[in-house]
Protein backbone atom coordinates (compact mmCIF):
# COMPACT_ATOMS: atom_id res chain seq x y z
CA UNK A 1 0.00 0.00 0.00
CA UNK A 2 1.95 3.42 -0.93
CA UNK A 3 1.50 6.37 1.23
CA UNK A 4 -1.10 8.25 1.50
CA UNK A 5 0.88 11.84 0.95
CA UNK A 6 2.30 10.06 -2.24
CA UNK A 7 -1.27 8.57 -3.42
CA UNK A 8 -2.67 12.71 -3.28
CA UNK A 9 0.17 13.79 -4.81
CA UNK A 10 -0.47 11.86 -7.67
CA UNK A 11 -4.01 12.50 -7.55
CA UNK A 12 -2.69 15.76 -7.82
CA UNK A 13 -0.56 14.89 -10.62
CA UNK A 14 -2.94 13.28 -13.01
CA UNK A 15 -5.78 16.50 -12.12
CA UNK A 16 -3.00 18.86 -14.01
CA UNK A 17 -2.28 16.34 -16.99
CA UNK A 18 -5.92 15.84 -17.36
CA UNK A 19 -6.67 19.34 -17.45
CA UNK A 20 -4.16 19.86 -20.24
CA UNK A 21 -6.25 19.82 -23.74
CA UNK A 22 -5.37 17.00 -25.60
CA UNK A 23 -7.63 14.34 -28.07
CA UNK A 24 -9.78 13.04 -25.32
CA UNK A 25 -10.98 16.25 -23.78
CA UNK A 26 -11.72 17.84 -27.31
CA UNK A 27 -13.52 14.65 -28.65
CA UNK A 28 -15.59 14.52 -25.54
CA UNK A 29 -16.56 17.47 -25.67
CA UNK A 30 -17.11 18.00 -29.12
CA UNK A 31 -19.58 15.44 -28.74
CA UNK A 32 -21.42 16.62 -26.10
CA UNK A 33 -21.85 19.81 -28.05
CA UNK A 34 -22.54 18.60 -30.97
CA UNK A 35 -25.00 15.58 -30.27
CA UNK A 36 -26.22 16.32 -26.67
CA UNK A 37 -24.09 15.46 -23.28
CA UNK A 38 -25.35 11.04 -23.64
CA UNK A 39 -23.45 11.02 -26.85
CA UNK A 40 -20.54 12.85 -24.84
CA UNK A 41 -20.82 10.58 -21.82
CA UNK A 42 -20.95 7.50 -24.25
CA UNK A 43 -17.68 8.63 -25.99
CA UNK A 44 -16.30 9.04 -22.31
CA UNK A 45 -17.14 5.56 -21.50
CA UNK A 46 -15.45 4.55 -24.89
CA UNK A 47 -12.36 6.59 -23.34
CA UNK A 48 -12.12 4.86 -19.51
CA UNK A 49 -11.52 1.91 -21.48
CA UNK A 50 -8.64 2.98 -23.54
CA UNK A 51 -7.28 3.95 -20.22
CA UNK A 52 -7.83 0.64 -18.93
CA UNK A 53 -5.69 -0.66 -22.01
CA UNK A 54 -3.12 2.12 -21.40
CA UNK A 55 -2.54 0.92 -17.50
CA UNK A 56 -2.16 -2.64 -17.78
CA UNK A 57 0.13 -2.63 -20.65
CA UNK A 58 2.62 -0.14 -18.56
CA UNK A 59 1.71 -1.96 -15.20
CA UNK A 60 2.49 -5.60 -16.89
CA UNK A 61 5.63 -3.53 -18.89
CA UNK A 62 7.03 -1.86 -15.88
CA UNK A 63 6.63 -4.63 -13.57
CA UNK A 64 9.18 -6.88 -16.06
CA UNK A 65 11.47 -4.30 -16.98
CA UNK A 66 12.33 -2.78 -13.42
CA UNK A 67 12.59 -6.45 -12.48
CA UNK A 68 14.96 -6.80 -14.88
CA UNK A 69 16.78 -3.67 -15.01
CA UNK A 70 17.33 -1.98 -12.07
CA UNK A 71 18.48 1.32 -13.12
CA UNK A 72 15.74 1.70 -15.90
CA UNK A 73 14.44 3.22 -12.86
CA UNK A 74 15.68 6.46 -13.28
CA UNK A 75 16.01 6.34 -17.05
CA UNK A 76 12.36 6.26 -17.24
CA UNK A 77 12.13 8.79 -14.46
CA UNK A 78 14.14 11.41 -16.63
CA UNK A 79 12.08 10.49 -19.80
CA UNK A 80 9.17 11.66 -17.65
CA UNK A 81 10.48 15.26 -16.24
CA UNK A 82 11.45 15.61 -19.99
CA UNK A 83 8.04 14.87 -21.10
CA UNK A 84 5.93 16.99 -18.39
CA UNK A 85 9.02 19.94 -19.63
CA UNK A 86 7.33 19.52 -23.18
CA UNK A 87 4.13 19.68 -22.15
CA UNK A 88 4.65 22.75 -20.00
CA UNK A 89 6.03 24.77 -23.50
CA UNK A 90 3.24 23.29 -25.10
CA UNK A 91 0.74 25.30 -22.31
CA UNK A 92 2.35 28.85 -22.76
CA UNK A 93 4.35 28.90 -26.17
CA UNK A 94 3.18 31.69 -28.79
CA UNK A 95 -0.14 30.94 -30.96
CA UNK A 96 -1.39 28.13 -29.39
CA UNK A 97 -4.97 27.67 -29.49
CA UNK A 98 -7.81 28.12 -27.21
CA UNK A 99 -7.64 24.23 -25.94
CA UNK A 100 -11.75 24.31 -25.83
CA UNK A 101 -12.50 25.34 -29.03
CA UNK A 102 -15.11 22.57 -30.37
CA UNK A 103 -14.84 20.67 -33.71
CA UNK A 104 -17.80 20.15 -35.76
CA UNK A 105 -18.56 16.23 -36.20
CA UNK A 106 -21.07 14.29 -37.96
CA UNK A 107 -23.63 12.25 -36.23
CA UNK A 108 -23.01 9.10 -35.24
CA UNK A 109 -24.61 6.58 -33.86
CA UNK A 110 -23.92 4.82 -29.88
CA UNK A 111 -21.43 2.23 -30.93
CA UNK A 112 -19.26 4.32 -33.13
CA UNK A 113 -19.45 7.45 -30.87
CA UNK A 114 -18.43 4.33 -28.10
CA UNK A 115 -15.76 2.56 -30.59
CA UNK A 116 -14.31 6.15 -31.51
CA UNK A 117 -13.81 7.58 -27.66
CA UNK A 118 -11.59 3.99 -27.03
CA UNK A 119 -9.50 4.37 -30.38
CA UNK A 120 -8.81 8.00 -29.59
CA UNK A 121 -7.35 7.23 -26.31
CA UNK A 122 -5.94 3.99 -26.88
CA UNK A 123 -3.81 5.98 -29.74
CA UNK A 124 -3.13 8.92 -27.42
CA UNK A 125 0.41 9.17 -27.35
CA UNK A 126 -0.07 11.66 -24.31
CA UNK A 127 -1.89 9.14 -22.29
CA UNK A 128 1.14 6.48 -23.41
CA UNK A 129 4.04 8.87 -22.01
CA UNK A 130 2.14 9.70 -18.66
CA UNK A 131 1.86 6.10 -17.63
CA UNK A 132 5.46 4.68 -19.23
CA UNK A 133 7.51 7.77 -18.10
CA UNK A 134 5.37 9.59 -14.75
CA UNK A 135 4.56 6.01 -13.05
CA UNK A 136 7.99 4.98 -11.98
CA UNK A 137 8.03 7.98 -9.83
CA UNK A 138 5.79 7.15 -7.30
CA UNK A 139 6.71 2.78 -7.60
CA UNK A 140 8.51 1.69 -4.30
CA UNK A 141 9.56 -1.98 -5.04
CA UNK A 142 10.93 -2.05 -1.29
CA UNK A 143 6.89 -1.48 -0.17
CA UNK A 144 5.14 -4.57 -1.80
CA UNK A 145 4.37 -5.40 -5.55
CA UNK A 146 5.08 -3.02 -8.11
CA UNK A 147 1.85 -4.44 -10.33
CA UNK A 148 -0.45 -3.73 -7.56
CA UNK A 149 1.25 -0.58 -7.22
CA UNK A 150 1.05 0.57 -10.78
CA UNK A 151 -2.83 -0.76 -10.60
CA UNK A 152 -3.21 1.50 -7.79
CA UNK A 153 -2.19 4.75 -9.19
CA UNK A 154 -4.10 3.80 -12.44
CA UNK A 155 -7.53 3.36 -10.59
CA UNK A 156 -6.85 7.04 -9.06
CA UNK A 157 -5.46 8.40 -12.52
CA UNK A 158 -8.90 7.11 -14.49
CA UNK A 159 -11.19 8.16 -11.73
CA UNK A 160 -9.69 11.51 -11.83
CA UNK A 161 -9.57 11.55 -15.54
CA UNK A 162 -13.27 10.43 -15.38
CA UNK A 163 -14.62 12.93 -12.87
CA UNK A 164 -12.74 15.62 -14.80
CA UNK A 165 -13.89 15.18 -18.12
CA UNK A 166 -17.50 14.40 -16.94
CA UNK A 167 -17.83 17.66 -15.73
CA UNK A 168 -16.27 19.44 -18.57
CA UNK A 169 -19.44 17.25 -20.85
CA UNK A 170 -21.84 18.51 -18.82
CA UNK A 171 -20.49 22.14 -18.60
CA UNK A 172 -19.40 22.07 -22.11
CA UNK A 173 -21.80 24.27 -23.52
CA UNK A 174 -21.33 27.26 -21.41
CA UNK A 175 -18.07 26.23 -20.57
CA UNK A 176 -17.02 27.30 -23.98
CA UNK A 177 -18.56 30.21 -24.58
CA UNK A 178 -17.13 31.87 -22.08
CA UNK A 179 -13.53 30.44 -22.15
CA UNK A 180 -13.61 31.27 -26.18
CA UNK A 181 -15.02 35.41 -24.97
CA UNK A 182 -12.05 35.68 -22.21
CA UNK A 183 -8.66 36.29 -23.47
CA UNK A 184 -7.60 37.37 -20.53
CA UNK A 185 -8.60 33.64 -18.60
CA UNK A 186 -7.15 31.77 -21.39
CA UNK A 187 -3.78 33.52 -21.14
CA UNK A 188 -3.70 32.88 -17.07
CA UNK A 189 -4.93 29.12 -17.34
CA UNK A 190 -2.07 28.29 -19.82
CA UNK A 191 0.25 30.15 -17.58
CA UNK A 192 -0.48 28.58 -14.31
CA UNK A 193 -0.65 24.83 -16.33
CA UNK A 194 2.82 25.47 -17.89
CA UNK A 195 4.22 26.28 -14.00
CA UNK A 196 2.52 23.44 -12.67
CA UNK A 197 3.84 20.94 -15.07
CA UNK A 198 7.42 22.35 -14.74
CA UNK A 199 7.41 22.36 -11.06
CA UNK A 200 6.10 18.33 -11.22
CA UNK A 201 9.12 17.76 -13.52
CA UNK A 202 11.73 19.63 -11.24
CA UNK A 203 9.95 17.05 -8.89
CA UNK A 204 10.48 14.54 -10.45
CA UNK A 205 14.38 14.76 -11.81
CA UNK A 206 15.23 15.94 -7.96
CA UNK A 207 13.96 12.24 -6.34
CA UNK A 208 13.82 12.86 -2.09
CA UNK A 209 17.05 10.26 -1.38
CA UNK A 210 15.53 9.86 2.23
Amino acid sequence: MLPVSELLFFALAALVLVLTPGPNMIYCVSRALCQGRAAGLISLAGVMLGFVVHLLAAALGLTALLLAVPFAFDAIRLAGAAYLLWLAWQAVKPGVTAPFQARELPQDRPGKLFAMGFVTNVLNPKVAMFYLSFFPQFLHPEKGSVLLQSLQLGAIQIGVSGAVNAALIFCAGGLTAFLSRSEGWLRAQRWIMGSVLALLALRIAVPDRK
